[in-house]
């Protein structure tokens, strides 16, 4: 976050009371228009197994083509990524946080590419660790879909190879590109290197197979739900972020002798707010993407993530206000981004009513982790573990409580506890969420802790002060005329 308010006053109080009211109006009448929405199943107005001949191709090759155009959206947010972190920390290490969100995208996709892809979809295995071979298998020689009457009525996978992987390697360098705030100012850049390889290759595939490559987690008696990766992406990026700022320790002067957090302002909102925009635009490839076809459950979908957003960043800056005495505006852009990613599980799941309530409390539970994480010692500029590893498990446990019993997507999925489905998907959820958190904080925390043992983690104390931009990279994110002082920024 940017800054820290004063303490509450009087003056803020009456704005809140005379803004919030209203806003509160304007909540529920969005409720009361929206809540019928997911009503029905809207798999049964467009029978997709119904198609044939050039009928069927056509509808194979739009999906495809949407589904390309998602996996554009989801690169795009890497631009939205690196703006947020930038504007959130100082202007002398703002292009040294481009490189890593750079290299995110490059060591990415090449690394999913060559080990990645095989770990996380890696055919028949034991559940828990599987390999299918370097490379993607099939990509030339399987673009084209089965889409034989036998095949389509058995609900053929609409995906040529091509395609599939683009997509979920956009997912790998998202989640790659969490952990680079969370230790934005003090770390070597030949150490994020080999991090970001190691995550890619290893940590997040293995975590993806648990589930999407056809897993534990998708085996159990009642499935665990992550539509777009509360859990699988954002909690793997977030309690790898987590890992990361610990290990690695808190910038140089951010705490007082006796603990006490001080203020770091970033150097600029406007870069931050703008990054948040880009994501939110590009979220509208990650979810309604993860639909894996163009069908009618895709404008629903969109609409709410939207929802959950709008709701995330309207309770953030609230909370903040109460809690600070001031609207805080890097608040109120990370409770957007947090109602983002919490809604990612149960998207496909829940009625507009539970992605406004997915949102609400994602934005009030982000600020109050940023201020709790702080005030314990760990300094993580950008709030990457409380908007992705803290919310991204409430929305694997909202799921559990509000997933409802006519899914847009018309999944046959368990209902959650308060749409009568009793403790069976919320269980999963738990247990889903726990695992993840414990697996990646082990995994992560070994490999922060062998770069440290290397010296190849943490800059040192002259290159900190001075900046990364010159000292690892050799030159500045900005020129002279642009920068008043670098230790000012």
């Amino acid at each position: 976050m940017l800054s820290r308010a004063p303490s509450r006053t009087s003056k803020g109080r009456r704005a809140i009371r005379r803004y919030l009211a209203p806003a509160a109006l304007g909540w529920l009448a969005v409720l009361a228009l929206a809540g019928p929405a997911n009503a029905q199943d809207l798999s049964e107005q467009y029978d997709r197994a119904a198609a044939t001949g050039a009928a069927a191709m056509n509808m194979i090759v739009l999906d495809n083509i949407f589904i390309f155009v998602c996996a554009v959206l989801v690169f795009f947010m890497q631009a939205g990524f690196a703006l947020v972190e930038a504007g959130l920390t100082r202007a002398k290490n703002a292009a040294n946080i481009m490189m890593k969100n750079l290299m995110d995208v490059c060591v990415g996709i090449l690394m999913f590419a060559l080990i990645g892809w095989g770990i996380a979809y890696p055919g028949d295995f034991n559940g828990w660790l599987g390999f299918a071979g370097f490379g993607v298998a099939g990509f030339f020689d399987s673009y084209l879909v089965d889409i034989s009457p036998a095949s389509l009525a058995e609900g053929v996978y609409p995906l040529a190879v091509p395609v599939d992987f683009f997509f979920q390697a956009a997912f790998a360098a998202t989640a790659a590109t969490i952990v680079s705030g969370a230790v934005a100012g003090r770390t070597k850049f030949i150490g994020y290197l080999i991090y970001s390889v190691i995550l890619t290759a290893f940590i997040y595939p293995i975590v993806v197979g648990w589930q999407w490559g056809g897993g534990w987690l998708s085996s159990r008696d009642t499935a665990f739900v992550d539509f777009a990766g509360s859990g699988l992406v954002h909690m793997t990026g977030g309690f790898a972020a987590l890992a990361g700022a610990m290990i690695i320790g808190p910038r140089i002067n951010k705490f007082a002798e006796d603990g006490t957090p001080k203020a770091m302002p970033g150097h600029s909102i406007p870069l931050a707010i703008t990054g948040v925009f880009i994501l939110f635009i590009g979220w509208f490839g990650f979810n309604p993407g993860s639909e894996l076809q163009a069908d009618m459950a895709v404008p629903i979908i969109a609409v709410l993530t939207a929802f959950a957003a709008t709701a995330g960043g309207g309770a953030a800056m609230v909370t903040s206000w109460v809690t600070m005495g001031k609207p805080d505006v890097s608040m109120a852009g990370n409770g957007l981004l947090a109602g983002l990613v919490a809604i990612c599980s149960g998207v496909g799941d829940v009625s507009a009513i539970g992605a406004l309530v997915i949102g609400s409390v994602a934005g009030t539970i982000v600020v109050l982790a940023v201020l709790t994480i702080e005030r314990i010692g760990i300094d993580d500029p950008v709030g990457a573990f409380s908007v992705h590893g803290v919310c991204g498990f409430w929305g694997l446990l909202a799921t559990g409580l509000l997933a409802t019993t006519t899914p847009v997507n018309g999944a046959e999925e368990s209902a959650g506890l308060l749409y009568g489905g009793g403790v069976s998907l919320f269980v999963t959820q738990l247990v889903g969420g726990v695992a993840i958190a414990l697996f990646v904080s082990i995994a992560a925390a070994a490999l922060f802790s062998a770069l440290r043992a290397a010296d190849l983690l943490r800059v040192s104390v002259e290159e900190e002060v001075a900046g990364l931009d010159v000292a690892e990279h050799g030159s500045p994110g900005y020129g002279p005329d642009m920068l008043v002082s670098a230790s000012s920024y």
